[in-house]
């Protein structure tokens, strides 16, 4: 307001009615204008979970496309020695089901019982807790299942990979998506093209059939390293020749290989059959 009745004099207006109310529903800035008032869940609550939700999935989309899932070699039922491991989500319920009493004669009790009241009690949880609180810490028992379960998935996520290398490690085994990995490296490196495991090369021919040794092999190998000798739980036997001299293949035999993969023949074979064996398989070449 003026005083006195210069015209330079600063003018002050209180309460300007100069600005005209906007029509229609003004959302306040703070709801806790309205004691006893809540957000309204459509549209306002639910937007803003939307808009949560989208900003999670690009970012989830963006880590996918970043780090693509490993990809191993086909999947092969004769391949004894391979070590099945589920996506890192999945891990803790992997783990989880080793256990023995969900597992066995439980496993519906560990596949459908227990996740089953998890997943129900998340669906609930919205109808069970009905306090106005928001505050964490004054919400003791939704905020310490909360809590609970993400140390349980943690760490059963942690025992299960943890386990998955021991197994590794004591099998003496690289990852089928790090083999494969190293093999387009290579090809790439030696200007070859990627070499796609859906293509079988040809199986070469056994180089002397008919040789005694071949008995042998029929009698204590070919549950591993089949008839025609290219392989199943173990590694192909033709061209080992290239590979391995007579004496390592006799060394092989005698006290096996990679912590029992390949077991030691010592007890079940005189040491003429074992040379007659190395003899032959060192024959087995390829060009």
């Amino acid at each position: 307001m003026a005083h006195g009745h210069k015209s330079n004099e600063k003018v002050v207006y209180v309460g300007d009615s100069r600005v005209k109310k906007a029509g229609g529903f003004q959302t306040p800035p703070d709801y806790t204008s309205f004691p006893g008032k809540s957000e309204a869940f459509i549209p306002n609550f639910l937007l803003k979970e939307w808009m949560v939700g989208c900003v999670v999935l690009v970012g989830f989309l963006v880590w996918v496309i970043a780090e693509p899932a490993p990809l191993g070699y086909p999947a092969d039922p004769t391949n004894a020695s391979f070590i099945p491991m589920p996506d890192w989500y999945f891990l803790f319920l992997y783990q989880f089901l080793k256990y023995p009493y969900v597992s066995q004669e439980y496993i519906l009790l560990g596949t459908l019982g227990i996740p089953g009241i998890l997943f129900g009690g998340l669906l609930l949880a919205p109808f069970l807790d009905t306090g106005k609180e928001r505050r964490f810490y004054r919400r003791p028992i939704a905020s310490s299942l909360m809590l609970l379960t993400l140390a349980a998935c943690v760490y059963l996520t942690v025992v299960s990979w943890d386990h998955y290398q021991h197994m590794l490690e004591k099998n003496g085994q690289t990852p089928e998506h790090h083999l494969r990995e190293e093999e387009a490296r290579l090809a790439h490196e030696r200007g070859l093209p990627r070499p796609n495991p859906l293509k079988k090369a040809p199986v070469a021919a056994i180089i002397e059939p008919e040789d005694p040794a071949m008995t042998i092999i029929q009698a204590q190998c070919i549950g591993c390293h089949a008839n025609d000798l290219s392989g199943g739980m173990g590694p192909a036997l033709l061209g080992v020749g290239n590979r391995l001299s007579k004496e390592e293949i006799a060394e092989t035999i005698t006290n096996g290989r990679n912590n029992g993969a390949m077991p030691a023949y010592k007890d079940n074979l005189s040491t003429e059959e074992i040379d007659q064996l190395a003899v032959w398989l060192s024959k087995q070449t390829q060009e």
